[in-house]
């Protein structure tokens, strides 16, 4: 004999929905609060973690390591610069106040998806200040890697 299944429509009685349905309200509430407080706090992680990306290759710049520099660069980048030693001449060319600098600040953070831009304010060596667009994204090991830096003289628009 086969056998049919069919959707309950029973509904609580009164009594009980009365008692439920609040229950149930707050914990939507709670819920949502908790998603409220988590999300930004993932989001203030990552950008202290990009932020220790950004200073760790600008420290590895300033003694001249190629090797961890060059580890700090996402795999397209590694890519177009398949040796260490090329992508530090690169940055030594295009970027010297990246690569050499008096001094550098974390400015704004923006995260969306699975990347995050960080601007960095930087004094070069002559004493120039400069702005660095860095764009990080997480890999699929869970690190971060910098996809990108745009160098602007301070003031300049994008």
């Amino acid at each position: 004999m086969p056998v049919s299944f069919e959707p309950r429509t029973e509904v609580l009685p009164k009594a009980q929905q009365e008692i439920w349905l609040p229950v149930m309200r707050a914990f939507t509430l709670f819920a949502a609060l908790c998603l409220g407080l988590v999300l930004p706090t993932r989001g203030a992680d990552d950008v202290a973690a990009a932020q220790g990306v950004i200073r760790a290759q600008m420290e590895a710049f300033s003694r001249d390591d190629a090797a961890a520099a060059y580890s700090y660069a996402a795999p397209e980048i590694q890519g177009i610069f398949p040796q260490a030693d090329s992508f530090l001449g690169m940055v030594q060319r295009s970027y010297p106040p990246v690569y050499r600098h008096k001094s550098f600040a974390f400015g704004e953070a923006r995260v969306s998806g699975g990347q995050i831009a960080q601007r960095v304010h930087i004094i070069d060596a002559s004493g120039e200040p400069w702005e660095a667009l860095y764009t990080l994204e997480r890999q699929p090991d869970g690190s971060l890697k910098i996809v990108g830096c745009v160098l602007l003289k301070a003031g300049q628009d994008v």
